[in-house]
């Protein structure tokens, strides 16, 4: 009875920690003025141009983003995820601060390297609920998590597009019941269980203080006795090296990876593709300005493009589960017809002038990156080592991005306007595809000329197992005649 209580104390104890979280992803997501932070500083509440906007304040996220991206990754497994969580949360707080009462260039810079903050502080989040769940469960608790943050954008978007169009909320407004929300979820992050262990850092230390735990209660039982023998073990306890943690171990590991063809190409798709899916969701509704300059906020859908865009990739996330492909053989291939799709998008995109269009290109855009994202080409990882891989491509990913940034956006670079970005942006997918489709030629060609060597061998092998066979019945058939026998 008494093993049988603390089960079901335990499992009570995980299962609501959970319930938290979920609902602490879903609030923390509120933010109903998110969708339309780009129509508000180009507005005349804030009365930024364009060039300002694109070339000065933009660029600034993707700066701040790779910045904070190691550390943040660093201290968040180093912390175990809680302190973070609150970073995050008070970084949310300085975003909509900064948007309601900041009115210079300067604060709205301030604001895009706080928001870069929140972004990198996203793996805590994720990685959070592994720690307080049993690993039978992981599956399916990061799927809770990962429904809690959709169902928050969802409702976000949809509340905002509602005050916007239907209230006649003005954007000043909307930022204020935003900073609201955020100020609510910082309360609740500090009201986060406290996890035990992590993935990297405190795996050795947990496991210290059990077996200190196991040796003082062994001393309390029998003191006379264990003096003499805890004593020496104190005595002769060593701290683990730092070579032997299981960080270090991770990085000795990731040199195995690019052995792996699957999952090399799975990091060089994140990378590359990665960095043009996020300078396209940076910038596109810089873009939507110019192709439809709306005068009145009634008519201003960012939020309920927000909210359709969530839902479809929710959909499309669902359905990638029932598609089946021969990766090892088709992935390329795949991988550069979708690439090429996206390619003639995003060059439609920077020259149609027609709203719908834009927003029908934007949809179909969205819902081709996130079928390749749901596609678990590194599952056969373990949890440990697919968050690092996954952490080393983003850092690659934000390196190569910031890099794009300098050169095309930043003011001192090419500073081009958004449109012309596009353009960028569609050579840049056009030479992936190219990449891509040639390597899947060359190795479809090689997977079915080795396929052809090996019927051919096959057929030889079987011939010349028959042949000894053949010849042997005709010997045996001779000598039972009495014609031919050898003597």
């Amino acid at each position: 009875d008494t093993c049988l209580r603390i089960y079901w104390l335990v499992q009570s104890t995980w299962i609501w920690s959970v319930v938290y979280l979920c609902f602490y992803g879903f609030m923390v997501q509120l933010k109903p003025g998110e969708p339309f932070i780009t129509p508000y500083l180009l507005s005349t509440e804030k009365n930024f141009t364009s060039e300002q906007v694109t070339n000065e304040i933009n660029p600034v996220l993707t700066y701040s983003y790779m910045v904070v991206l190691v550390p943040v990754f660093l201290l968040t497994d180093y912390l175990r995820y809680k302190p973070v969580l609150i970073l995050q949360s008070l970084s949310h707080v300085s975003i909509w601060l900064f948007l309601l009462l900041g009115a210079s260039l300067l604060e709205m810079q301030f604001m895009e390297f706080f928001y870069g903050i929140t972004m990198a502080a996203r793996v805590a989040y994720s990685s959070y609920i592994f720690s307080l769940v049993p690993a039978t469960v992981y599956q399916r608790v990061a799927s809770y998590s990962r429904t809690s943050v959709l169902m928050g954008v969802f409702t976000s978007s949809v509340l905002g597009q509602i005050c916007v169009s239907l209230g006649g909320v003005s954007y000043r407004m909307l930022s204020a019941v935003s900073l609201g929300f955020v100020t609510f979820g910082l309360f609740l992050s500090f009201f986060l269980p406290w996890p035990k262990r992590s993935l990297f850092f405190n795996q050795a230390r947990l496991e210290e203080e059990r077996k200190e735990a196991a040796q003082s209660e062994l001393a309390k039982m029998k003191p006379e006795e264990n003096d003499g023998s805890v004593a020496a073990q104190g005595s002769n306890h060593k701290y683990p090296s730092w070579t032997n943690t299981v960080f270090v171990q991770m990085l000795k590991e990731l040199k195995n990876v690019v052995k792996v063809p699957s999952l090399r190409l799975w990091s060089l798709w994140w990378v590359f593709n990665s960095t043009g899916y996020y300078l396209v969701l940076f910038y596109v509704h810089i873009l939507w300005n110019k192709v439809y300059p709306a005068t009145d906020n009634k008519h201003v859908y960012n939020g309920a493009v927000e909210a359709a865009s969530t839902l479809l990739g929710a959909v499309t996330s669902f359905a990638a589960g029932y598609v089946k492909i021969r990766w090892n053989l088709w992935s390329e291939l795949v991988i550069g017809l979708i690439t090429a799709v996206q390619a003639g998008l995003l060059l439609l995109m920077g020259i149609t002038d027609n709203i719908w269009v834009f927003l029908c290109i934007l949809f179909l855009n969205n819902s081709f990156c996130v079928f390749l994202l749901s596609f678990q080409i590194a599952s056969s990882l373990t949890k440990e080592l697919c968050a690092l891989v996954f952490g080393v491509n983003t850092f690659l990913g934000t390196v190569l991005k910031t890099i794009i940034t300098i050169i095309v956006a930043d003011k001192r670079g090419l500073a081009l306007n958004v449109q012309s970005q596009f353009f960028v942006y569609f050579f840049y997918f056009t030479l992936l595809t190219v990449v891509y489709l040639g390597c899947s030629a060359f190795i479809i060609t090689c997977h079915y000329r080795n396929q052809r060597a090996q019927e051919e061998t096959t057929e030889v092998a079987i011939a010349t197992e028959l042949s000894p066979m053949t010849t042997a019945a005709s010997e045996g058939t001779t000598a039972h005649n009495g014609t031919s026998i050898k003597t």
